[in-house]
């Protein structure tokens, strides 16, 4: 059954910086041996994400590059895609988007925002992933 789970950013350190969620996401991903797909908002989000990739944790190497960039990026443990790059899916996404992904994945982790305004779209999307048949999980980080 694919997961969808959901990420409440509560600490401080999440609501000063967003993206570090979804480093952290990646890293346990990485630990984990899993190929991650960063679904990013926009260019300028995928390169802020580059950069903090490699430097939020000075003593974990994440191996990672936006695509588009390098033809051997299908070796990278975690692709950063925008928008406008076709890329396959992975078993594992990390969804930065407005929208939820369509096509095959095995698990979607959502970054949820502390801004309780900005959470309505999420809450049409946690009823999306039901619908699709998803087991629905939240987590407070």
């Amino acid at each position: 059954m694919p997961k969808a789970h959901f990420y409440l950013i509560d600490k401080p350190r999440f609501r000063e910086q967003p993206l570090l969620l979804a480093c952290e996401l990646a890293k346990r991903a990485f630990a984990a041996n899993l190929s991650t797909l960063i679904l990013a908002r926009d260019q300028a989000q995928a390169e802020e994400l580059d950069d903090l990739l490699w430097s939020f944790d000075p003593d974990a190497y994440l191996p990672h590059q936006i695509a588009g960039m390098d033809e051997d990026e299908d070796e990278a443990p975690i692709l950063i895609a925008t928008p406008d790059t076709d890329v396959p899916l992975r078993p594992l996404l990390i969804n930065l988007r407005d929208t939820a992904p369509s096509g095959q994945f095995d698990r979607v982790l959502e970054v949820v925002p502390a801004d309780e305004s900005a959470r309505d779209p999420l809450r049409e999307r946690w009823k999306h992933y039901q619908s699709l048949g998803f087991e629905v999980k939240k987590y407070d980080m």
